[in-house]
């Protein structure tokens, strides 16, 4: 058995190694910190399988697959994105079952994302539950097995903003994460291109009180599908940094910690009485912290450029510049071409469903030299990508 030192130096050496790799991602993969020109950053960064350096910056994100013309977390909305050329595909958010399978879900409670309640056999299922000190009415996964979640078929999220995408309720399932590793294989093979994911761990504070602890599933998962290394084709990402912590002695994969408003506090530190909000954790010190255990952060786009009282962005923070000095990648979230997730200056019109400039979006935020960007739509984004670094 290993001592404690000799553990401790072989976690130290994966960190080293990880903060190595990603600074080749950062610095080698074409000056999004050096400040070259847009052309510059997109030829450095290959297209290779050596890990975070293979992929282009600024790296294009299918936020849960192309969910801005599929239903969100389905092969449908994933098969989508990696048809439109995203980088990468966010297959899945993950939540478990009440026999511990994972499954793809934006949220455990699934009465808005499936049919659920169109299920009379599923009618006493629906209960209220305290999930991350909200109360929250609907079905849960957790209360079904992975038999019972494959009757159910998903629908649009928020079709009041995409009614479009209503015409695809019911053509899918529910996915399973050992289904996604498979099906990446497939894709990887078929295309004779590395498919990504990035996956997320969700609540893993709420599952664990439950029996359900989500990141030895994930590790056990990875190691199956030997996708458990430094280069592994596999993100992961998760908005509590113990969960990341946890997953940084299981795995060697890429790791990012998400960060929501500046005011919020992760669930964990909620949990263990930790008093530091997010605003803590994007100051120089916390990334530094962040730095230790991760590759990079998730910000959401408002902590890299902030909004005044009418919705506009002002000047940008130095959350890219201080995360780039110790070596973490950003992938902000989220870009959708809908008027009413959009900037104020970039929306046209009134309607809900309509779209508004989103390319002009898409360039402001590329300018703060951000590495990356989740995104609804990621055909928009890589014509935007290709506006940006072509000048």
């Amino acid at each position: 058995m290993a001592t404690q030192e000799s553990q401790h130096e072989s976690t130290q050496q994966r960190r080293t190694g990880r903060r190595a790799l990603l600074g080749a991602a950062v610095f080698g993969a074409g000056g999004a910190v050096l400040g070259l020109s847009g052309t510059a950053r997109a030829a450095g960064a290959g297209h290779g399988g050596d890990g975070l350096k293979s992929l282009p910056v600024p790296t294009i994100i299918g936020h849960r697959g192309a969910s801005g013309y599929r239903p969100e977390h389905t092969f449908g909305s994933y098969q989508l994105a990696l048809d439109m050329g995203a980088d990468i595909v966010e297959a899945g958010d993950l939540v478990p079952t009440r026999d511990g399978h994972l499954v793809c879900r934006h949220e455990p409670e699934i009465g808005g994302t499936t049919d659920v309640a169109r299920h009379p056999e599923f009618a006493g299922r629906k209960t209220t539950k305290v999930l991350d000190g909200v109360s929250t009415t609907g079905w849960f996964t957790e209360d079904f097995t992975l038999a019972e979640l494959k009757t159910l078929r998903a629908i649009e999220r928020i079709p009041a903003n995409r009614p479009h995408n209503t015409l695809y309720d019911g053509r899918w399932e529910i996915p399973t994460f050992e289904e996604v590793l498979k099906w990446q294989d497939e894709q990887t093979r078929k295309r004779g291109k590395q498919v990504w994911i990035y996956p997320e761990t969700k609540h893993p504070t709420y599952f664990r009180k439950q029996g359900l602890g989500l990141e030895e599933r994930v590790a056990k998962l990875l190691h199956k599908y030997g996708k458990d290394k430094r280069n592994s084709p596999v993100i992961l990402q998760s908005f509590e940094p113990t969960s990341i912590q946890r997953l940084n002695k299981l795995v060697d994969n890429p790791l990012a910690v998400l960060l929501s408003s500046a005011n919020s506090r992760p669930w964990d530190f909620v949990e263990t009485g930790d008093p530091r909000t997010t605003a803590d954790l994007v100051t120089r010190k916390g990334l530094r912290e962040i730095a230790g255990y991760a590759q990079g952060i998730g910000p959401t786009l408002d902590l890299v450029v902030p909004k005044d009282a009418n919705g506009k962005l002002t000047a940008p923070t130095t959350l890219v510049k201080d995360a780039h000095a110790v070596g973490l990648v950003l992938h902000p979230y989220t870009l959708r071409n809908e008027n009413p997730f959009l900037p104020a200056e970039f929306r046209k019109g009134t309607d809900g469903d309509a779209y508004g400039d989103a390319f002009g979006a898409f360039r402001a935020y590329f300018a703060t030299g951000i590495d990356g960007v989740f995104t609804d739509n990621p055909d928009t984004g890589l014509l935007a990508r290709q506006d940006f670094v072509n000048g």
